[in-house]
């Protein structure tokens, strides 16, 4: 199967209906291509690959006057790009393979080594049961699964960028055991769990046109000499073959598309060698494209970390970060591409990732904001965010809210030893506040885009966020505390109480810190 000419792209054609296409269709009909149709991960992997692909082509753009007019150019330079390299996106033979190494080899079975056993290409989706991956929405972990030549091409892209490290294999790239032993670390678009934001166009074309950075971009924010060749255009020989793997691991083409893992399919499509790849030095070495950079504390210390994807705080949440633009390699900001947004054009702004807890895969999670230009600037962000802390702080009264009212009732919940029981009781309520607030975003962008509204005094009670908020507060306290005896009564009394309490947030922010 040749990637080029072959469909294996999933997508959503202008009138809806959905397609899949060859990387050749995508450039001759990405006008007509509303949007790609694939899981989180597997979106960041196909973006990285197609934008990777048209800035080989057109070997830029240079600088933002030419990425300006260069979109009408990026079709048909990728298509004479892809004729020229076409050798090179086979998924099976004998000659170069997309994204394997044609060379790798089983290491031997013995009494000290036992990698002689077979890996199933489940293990390239990584959505699906197979190894230590989690039963989620699978069920058929057990089985000899077969997959089409289409799936393993996009299970094996999103596999390089985001497999987690962990224990793994051994095989034998020209006869010498692969780098790490049984130990890999996780692929460059996971780690630090990060949160990736890509910008959508009004098409597929129009997308990848958004998200090209050009090389006096990449120059300012890595360094001379770090535009450098996609992985096929230079791909290692061996693990001694230093100038290959400093182009894959160190420059902005070559990470684009990465060599995390070492893999050769078998041909019957049911089996693999998969084995440690290439070592990718995460942040603050290296700052992936999509990724959002923001200041934190460790210990006291400061320092700057990516933007993790979590389960427990949305994306939304951090919407004023995403949206600040980078400056260099060691400031924070959002996503690089944003230095393509000019002037008073919204804009929308895809944000998604895959939830690990350290090799273990949680979950993926995506979201869409349509964003006014307003919030590229300073004010805008720090209403926004304003606007996030009081949402927080009003959690911090519900909270306290439901430890007063079962103090009342003898339920002490602020004892060290109901810690567990404290969290599992608040977490219910604090589930459906978050759930409330979350339908009610457009009306914190909203105060985003005029913060003048909020007065001196942020008087967010005075706005259609502030109200949202204070009522989805009430609504959850009521849920989870019953009010129907007289001792539940006075007890439900008192837990409202909370809730106008001057000096409660206070209080909360240092229960919070210790």
């Amino acid at each position: 199967m040749n990637l080029t000419t072959e469909g294996w792209v999933p997508i959503v054609w202008d009138n809806g209906k959905p397609g899949i296409v060859s990387l050749r269709e995508v450039f001759q009909l990405g006008g007509q291509i509303r949007d790609l149709a694939a899981r989180p991960h597997e979106r960041i992997a196909l973006m990285r690959l197609l934008i990777c692909i048209a800035q080989a082509a057109l070997d830029g753009p240079a600088d933002y006057d030419d990425w300006k007019d260069c979109q009408p150019h990026v079709a048909p330079a990728s298509l004479e790009y892809l004729d020229r390299w076409q050798y090179a996106f086979e998924l099976f033979g004998d000659g170069q393979r997309f994204l394997q190494i044609s060379e790798l080899e089983k290491a031997a079975k013995n009494a000290a080594n036992m990698d002689g056993e077979t890996n199933m290409v489940s293990k390239l989706d990584l959505a699906l049961a197979t190894g230590n991956n989690a039963t989620l929405f699978d069920n058929g972990g057990g089985e000899n699964r077969i997959f089409e030549s289409a799936q393993l091409a996009a299970s094996l892209l999103s596999f390089q960028c985001f497999s987690p490290g962990g224990r793994i294999g051994l095989a034998l790239w020209h006869e010498e055991e692969t780098a790490g032993k049984r130990s890999s670390d996780h692929a460059p678009c996971l780690a630090g769990s990060m949160l990736h934001a890509i910008i959508r166009g009004e098409d597929l074309e129009s997308t990848i046109h958004l998200n090209m950075l050009t090389k006096s971009q990449v120059a300012d924010l890595f360094g001379d000499l770090h535009w450098g060749r996609p992985l096929w255009e230079a791909f290692p020989e061996s693990q001694a073959d230093t100038n290959n793997i400093s182009n894959a691991t160190s420059t902005y083409l070559g990470r684009l598309v990465p060599l995390a893992r070492a893999v050769r399919l078998d041909d019957d499509c049911r089996t693999m060698i998969l084995a440690n790849g290439l070592k990718y030095m995460p942040y603050p070495a290296w700052r992936e494209p999509t990724a959002t950079v923001v200041a934190g504390k460790s210990k006291g210390n400061s320092n700057r970390n990516v933007v993790r994807a979590s389960l427990q705080k949305a994306p939304w949440r951090e919407l004023h970060s995403l949206t600040v633009k980078t400056i260099s390699q060691n400031t924070n900001g959002g996503p690089l591409a944003l230095q393509n947004i000019k002037g008073d054009h919204p804009f929308d702004l895809w944000v998604g990732g895959l939830v690990a807890d350290q090799g273990k895969l949680v979950d993926t999670l995506e979201s869409v904001f349509h964003v006014p230009a307003a919030m590229l600037t300073e004010p805008s962000q720090r209403a926004y965010e304003a606007g996030v802390s009081h949402a927080e702080r009003t959690e911090f009264r519900l909270r306290r809210a439901i430890s007063v009212y079962h103090k009342e009732l003898g339920d002490d919940l602020d004892r060290a030893e109901m810690l567990e029981r404290r969290q599992r009781i608040q977490y219910s309520a604090t589930f459906q506040f978050w759930t409330s607030v979350e339908r009610c975003v457009s009306d914190l962008i909203s105060v985003a885009e005029n913060p003048a509204q909020l007065g001196l005094d942020a008087a967010w009670y005075k706005t259609g966020w502030g109200g949202a908020v204070w009522e989805a507060a009430l609504a959850a306290f009521e849920a989870g505390c019953p009010h129907e005896t007289a001792r539940q009564i006075r007890a439900y009394a008192l837990g409202r109480k909370v809730f106008f309490a001057p000096t409660i947030v206070r209080e909360l922010k240092e229960e919070a810190e210790a």
